[in-house]
């Protein structure tokens, strides 16, 4: 149960919540009272002898400070948006919005019918880039002959 303290070092929750309530100027006695808990469970908190507290005693604490919830649950160790966030952040999305907008509206045998042309469209691409290569053998680099020119040649000429 550890969070980042203001000097970027790591901070237990007691450690945090005694931090934050005497930034806010309040004794243990008006912050348990403005959360709701007994002053005794806030004192067992400050020093680290609850292992769990629940996410709803920790909001009200939080409240009560009016501090973002996030610093508690951070430093209990819970996922919060902002720690998702910086988790997953190089794993947003690479594709286009109005493209994933247009799937979204499609029914999912029409996703699969289009993947499936996409897909046979882009073996064609291959097959094609794969056919009008240059291939320069020793004879024709010799002579100077092109064969990819030949065969663009011959696709005209037809």
């Amino acid at each position: 149960m550890v969070a980042q303290g203001t000097e970027g070092k790591t901070m237990k929750l007691g450690d945090r919540i005694r931090q934050l309530r005497e930034g806010s100027g309040l004794t243990q006695g008006q912050l348990a009272h403005g959360s709701a808990v007994s002053q005794g469970y806030l004192s067992q908190l400050e020093n680290g002898e609850v292992k769990n507290p629940s996410a709803a005693v920790l909001l009200r604490v939080a409240e009560a400070m009016h501090v973002d919830a996030d610093e508690l649950f951070e430093a209990a160790g819970y996922p919060t948006v902002r720690t998702l966030r910086r988790l997953y952040q190089g794993y947003e999305s690479t594709v286009d919005d109005e493209l994933l907008q247009y799937l979204a509206g499609l029914s999912r045998e029409k996703q699969r019918r289009l993947l499936s042309l996409l897909e046979g469209i882009e073996k064609l691409i291959a097959v094609e880039a794969a056919a009008t290569e240059t291939f320069i053998t020793p004879q024709t680099a010799q002579d100077g002959s092109n064969v990819q020119a030949e065969t663009e040649f011959s696709k005209v000429g037809n």
